[in-house]
This record gives structure tokens, sequence and C-alpha cells, in this order.
């Protein structure tokens, strides 16, 4: 059995933590138009965008090197503006057992929560990959403030 883990992070966002879960949650499909150099390709395999049980995929960079990761869509909650993203496929999938990954949103904050089971005590904490969202949120947030 791995060791199981929580990390969190909440990042004010200028352009208000609604409008940057719309693009998460509606229009996650301009993603890659938004920030290229970031996320490469986004791709809907089963379903809608950001509907319960469906499934999607993400090409992107992280820490210098390119990464997917195929994820099933099990729960979007527009009232608590929160959207639960199982990892089912990626480059994730290589260093822990499972790998879940939730966005939320209050007034002026996007919360990220990773949850996940490390294979190993020695597989590290998934850092980088929260740098990268967060960094990610960051780009998003300044192309809002942009228009």
């Amino acid at each position: 059995m791995g060791v199981k883990s929580k990390l969190i992070a909440s990042l004010e966002v200028k352009s208000g933590g609604h409008s940057v879960q719309d693009i998460f949650h509606v229009n996650t499909h301009h993603i890659p138009n938004i920030i290229p150099s970031k996320i490469n390709h986004f791709e809907i395999h089963e379903g809608q965008i950001v509907k319960d049980s469906s499934i999607v995929s993400w090409k992107y960079n992280e820490g210098g090197k390119k990464k997917i990761v195929k994820e099933v869509i099990e729960a979007f909650d527009p009232q608590k503006k929160s959207i639960i993203w199982k990892v089912i496929e990626g480059d994730l999938l290589e260093l822990y057992n499972y790998f879940t990954i939730i966005t939320s949103s209050e007034d002026q904050w996007t919360i990220w929560t990773l949850v996940y089971e490390k294979k190993t005590k020695d597989t590290p904490e998934p850092l980088t990959f929260m740098g990268a969202v967060l960094d990610l949120t960051k780009d998003i947030d300044a192309h809002l403030l942009k228009k």
C-alpha cells in the first residue's frame, strides 16, 4: 500500500475566481489557444465539455518535459464552482496509484486540491505538477484581465 496524501493550494485571482473557473469548466477547449506554451492539446474522448463521466485528455509541459494526462470527470457542481477530475491514464500514474484533481473557486480565489497515493514512500510530492497548474491559473487570469 502506498502513502496517501493531499496537497492544497489557493491562488488569488484578480479577474475573479468565477471567471477563471468558467475557463476550466465551460470553455476548457480554449485553454490551448490561451497558453499554447503550457497546454499543447485538449481533447474530449467521450461525453461533452465538463459533464459528469466525460473523458478528456491534455497534453502539457511540466518542468520542460512534454506530458499527457487522461481524466474522467467524476463530478461537476456549478453551484459550488467545483469539478473533480480522476486521472485514468498518463504520466502521473507512473508515480502514483491514483491521482485526483479538484478545482474550485470562491470569490477572488481559485483552489487546487490534489489527492493521490504514492507508489512508494520515496515517490516525490507532486510539487512540480502543482506549480504547473498554479502557473496555468496565473496565465489564464492575466489573459482574462487583458479582455
